[in-house]
């Protein structure tokens, strides 16, 4: 049985070349694109179940790309990860706050770019097993883990692979504080990396596309995050 379908945005063709035979050497099918353009129009295309995306792309760049995947009903469940020559927190966090589920600086290793992916792909094969979950009701907020659907008073709410599963984990165990490593380790399994500022990006985006109903996750100084009882 074939393995999952990967789409590297990637303009350098060393790099490209290099991603495209690690990954094809672990299984996976993959398709490639050297422009921002190209692998948008592939993305809508293909479908595939993961994008690696470079940041500095000619024309269109990689946080344009994925602002765009993540505004389409076709593409935003495609788990994105991010690839970036700079590794300065800045790049980080707009590529978080567009979209992307994931992040890794060049130069890497092949082998610390395919347990990236695994974890992401991991990760979205545990969301499709919830789809006999049953819906969540907190407030003015229902969660429905199977369609991975957010919405506040009856109108849907548009959030990342990462919000959802936040919100989703925080909503399942109302007035339990949790820090944010604990908050990673549920949403995205142990030994992920990720710096306290890319978390506190992802709550201040979740609580304001849930507008007032945000209120119900509430910091808790000098600990991380709880949704209030």
């Amino acid at each position: 049985m074939a393995k999952e379908q990967i789409l590297v945005v990637e303009d350098d063709e060393d790099i490209q070349e290099l991603i495209r035979y690690n990954l094809a050497q672990a299984g996976y099918r993959v398709i490639v694109a050297g422009t921002g353009e190209d692998g948008l129009k592939a993305a809508r295309a293909k479908a595939p179940d993961l994008v690696l995306l470079d940041i500095m792309l000619p024309g269109m760049d990689g946080l344009e790309v994925c602002r765009l995947l993540s505004a389409n009903d076709a593409t935003r469940q495609i788990p994105v990860i991010m690839l970036t020559a700079k590794g300065e927190e800045a790049d980080i966090v707009t590529g978080l706050q567009m979209g992307a589920d994931d992040y890794i600086t060049k130069p890497f290793s092949p082998r610390v770019l395919l347990a990236r992916i695994k974890v992401v792909l991991r990760r979205q094969a545990r969301d499709a097993d919830e789809t006999a979950e049953q819906p969540l009701k907190v407030g003015d907020i229902h969660i429905h883990p199977g369609r991975r659907e957010v919405r506040v008073k009856g109108k849907p709410v548009d959030l990342t692979f990462t919000e959802f599963g936040i919100l989703h984990f925080l909503a399942r165990h109302p007035g339990w504080v949790y820090t944010r490593e604990q908050i990673v380790d549920a949403v995205h399994g142990e030994d992920y990396p990720v710096t306290d500022r890319s978390i506190d990006v992802q709550m201040v985006s979740l609580r304001r596309k849930l507008g007032a109903a945000g209120d119900g996750v509430e910091t808790v100084r000098g600990v991380g995050y709880r949704y209030k009882e």
